[in-house]
């Protein structure tokens, strides 16, 4: 038994912050909360005490990568059982618990996941949805970067590829309907239809990598389940809306992967932050800081468009969260090594808020939201009596200014302190 007392806590389900609040945690999970004195403290319990601190939820990381980098490459053999353990170890004392590995996963995933959700295996939950379905020369990139992705010619073959993930149980299927700026081909209409169908008559939801309006319209209209990129070439309208409302459609905006096409040719504000730079593979610090990338920034033909692509990014997330569509917290993290894992979640957040959503809502969408979207919301996502025990101490209030999910005190998964003191903190 655990009481944590006198701390200002947020409960991830959107409510109010609770000020001089007690909670208390029982073989692993949350049996009481609320204002001291509202319930009876047990006497043979651990007391951690708390004023002028706050307690949120683990964060849910709805779109993520493991096993794709280590120190500056991105590359097939860089996925073993030692490099995504320490990953998910990563993301843990980042305040992350779970993860949903998004479609770039090789055979290792289905063991490590299941030992993962058991308990067996520290750090992050694993989520996954294995091997990604592309076609022949579409995204991501073909080679042997992501060995396992089902490249797919005909809407035959899509169901075939749909039916050798069934029986491996993933959390989502992965389709890329984009061209990468017209370096790649698109995937076809018939085949991204045939996808959806064949996972949805076998009980699986799909995941679609986006960007543009009339792909995700398409993909609202068959049903797709998840629009895991923003939508960045135009303004959503509201027939795209009403879709997406009335199929419960999730949509993942993964605000950071656009400001890393660009804000690394100058300085950011956060980019000698020691949070920062303990994310970052060794090696990579140098590399982003050097003249070299910082001109190759600079002096990218698309760089204005990629900053119209940001804006237009932020614009969408705030309109389909005033709609009321379901929004989750995702950053594509890990899929390249300048989309650092652990910091990126935490400037996610940032980047939420400075788009126009309230701080409370925007830990709403960092925690209960992408639990639900796992169908887990019963277990975890908010710090509710029944729940999984995972939360932060931060000595901030980031409902009071954001940037404070980053001021880590500790991790705690299960009612057990994982993690202690802020990543980079001496």
């Amino acid at each position: 038994k655990t009481v944590l007392q006198g701390f200002t806590l947020v409960d991830g389900t959107g409510k109010a912050a609770i000020t001089n609040a007690d909670m208390l945690v029982e073989s692993g999970k949350i049996t009481a909360v609320g204002k001291h004195g509202s319930f009876k403290l047990p006497a043979d319990a651990t007391l951690v005490k708390g004023s002028g601190k706050t307690i949120i939820p683990a964060l849910v990381l709805a779109h993520g990568h493991l096993g794709q980098i280590k120190g500056t490459k991105q590359a097939a053999d860089n996925y073993t059982s030692e490099n995504i353990r320490s990953q998910l170890l990563k993301y843990q004392a980042y305040g992350i618990s779970t993860i949903l590995s998004l479609g770039t996963d090789q055979e290792i995933i289905f063991p490590l996941r299941d030992s993962s959700r058991h308990g067996q295996l520290a750090g992050a939950r694993i989520y996954t949805a294995g091997y990604g379905i592309s076609i022949a020369n579409g995204p991501p990139p073909p080679g042997s970067l992501t060995p396992k992705i089902q490249r797919v010619s005909s809407p035959e073959a899509a169901r075939k590829a749909v039916e050798l993930l069934v029986p491996l149980k993933p959390d989502f299927v992965k389709i890329w309907v984009d061209d990468f700026g017209g370096q790649f081909e698109k995937m076809p209409f018939a085949i991204y239809q045939a996808v959806i169908e064949e996972a949805h008559r076998n009980g699986l939801r799909v995941a679609a990598h986006v960007y543009y309006l009339e792909d995700a319209r398409r993909l609202a209209n068959l049903g797709v389940d998840v629009l895991a990129h923003s939508i960045r070439d135009k303004e959503v309208d509201d027939d795209l809306i009403r879709v997406m409302k009335q199929k419960g459609i999730y949509y993942i905006p993964t605000l950071t992967l656009d400001e890393y096409n660009f804000a690394y040719g100058d300085n950011p504000e956060w980019i000698n932050d020691p949070f920062f730079k303990a994310s970052l593979e060794p090696g990579m610090f140098d590399t982003l800081t050097s003249d070299r990338y910082k001109n190759k920034i600079k002096n990218d033909p698309d760089l204005q468009k990629k900053i119209a692509a940001f804006n237009m990014a932020k614009r969408n997330l705030v309109k389909l969260f005033r709609a009321g569509i379901p929004v989750a917290m995702g950053t594509d993290s890990g899929a390249q090594p300048v989309r650092t894992q652990g910091f990126s979640e935490h400037l996610e957040l940032q980047l939420m808020v400075e788009s126009g959503i309230p701080p409370i809502d925007v830990l709403r969408i960092a925690t209960m939201n992408g639990a639900v979207m796992l169908r887990e919301g019963k277990n975890y996502g908010s710090l509710t009596p029944g729940k999984q025990a995972d939360f932060i101490i931060l000595t901030g209030n980031p409902v009071q200014d954001i940037k404070q999910t980053t001021s880590i005190e500790s991790v705690w998964r299960d009612g057990v302190k994982v993690s202690g003191g802020k990543p980079g903190k001496s």
